[in-house]
């Protein structure tokens, strides 16, 4: 009995030994190392293991990222005037968007444009930048969607802040540029519409058949991710 006893003393203390020094977060044992602990490439680096030696690889042809939505619209004269006449603001006018596009359009914007929209942003008082209109401007006539277009592909000294924002955010921030030019051209307040979910969808209306297809193809990954 007393041997019994001394036995699992021993037996005891091996065990607590043992397990003293485990790490569940961390396998003690590995089984095939490399697979827990995998060779890093760098993005741009030349490696035999890859076809071409190119360890960066472009998207397969065809595809298009989770989330994005194609515009239809080309980097032309033909296709701003295209765009000028025939794109509309799929957003509500609502207070939420306008009070969205008024913070966006301060942080991206005003530094040119001026906080009224009248061309007389900072930069254009110290004379860094020249030339930059007023958005009620008869020449220019801007629209709902000259102003997408611009913000998307930029324009003269302006570049492009498609990288910036997102297709929301560009629609916000032209909900309130058209409030400033209504403001400057002493137009009455426009009403408030109410918030709704399904706008989300086609923010980008698209020209023709092969943009409907990448949308709808765009769309239906978005719908898959917001569900995972």
């Amino acid at each position: 009995m007393k041997s019994l006893f001394h036995k699992s003393i021993v037996l005891f203390l091996v065990v607590v030994t043992a397990t003293s020094c485990f790490n569940k977060d961390k396998p003690n044992y590995q089984y095939f190392p490399d697979m827990y602990a995998p060779v890093s490439y760098e993005a741009y680096g030349e490696y035999d293991v890859f076809a071409n030696g190119q360890e960066a690889k472009l998207p397969v042809e065809g595809t298009i990222p989770r989330g994005w939505s194609p515009y239809a619209y080309e980097n032309t004269n033909e296709g701003y005037e295209q765009a000028k006449a025939q794109l509309k603001n799929p957003l509500p006018y609502s207070e939420k968007n306008i009070a969205a596009g008024q913070q966006l359009y301060t942080i991206y914007c005003a530094v040119c444009h001026g906080d009224q929209g009248n061309g007389k942003g900072i930069l254009v008082e110290r004379e860094k930048i020249l030339g930059v209109p007023s958005y009620d401007d008869a020449g220019r006539a801007i629209t709902e969607g000259s102003t997408y277009h611009v913000m998307y592909y930029g324009l003269n000294s302006m570049g492009s802040y498609a990288s910036q924002t997102t297709i929301e955010e560009r629609w916000q921030i032209d909900h309130y540029v058209m409030k400033l030019k209504g403001t400057l051209e002493g137009k009455p307040e426009r009403e408030f519409q109410s918030d709704t979910a399904s706008v989300k969808k086609n923010l980008v209306p698209a020209i023709n058949a092969d943009a409907t297809a990448l949308g709808a193809k765009a769309n239906a990954g978005q719908d898959e991710e917001s569900t995972n």
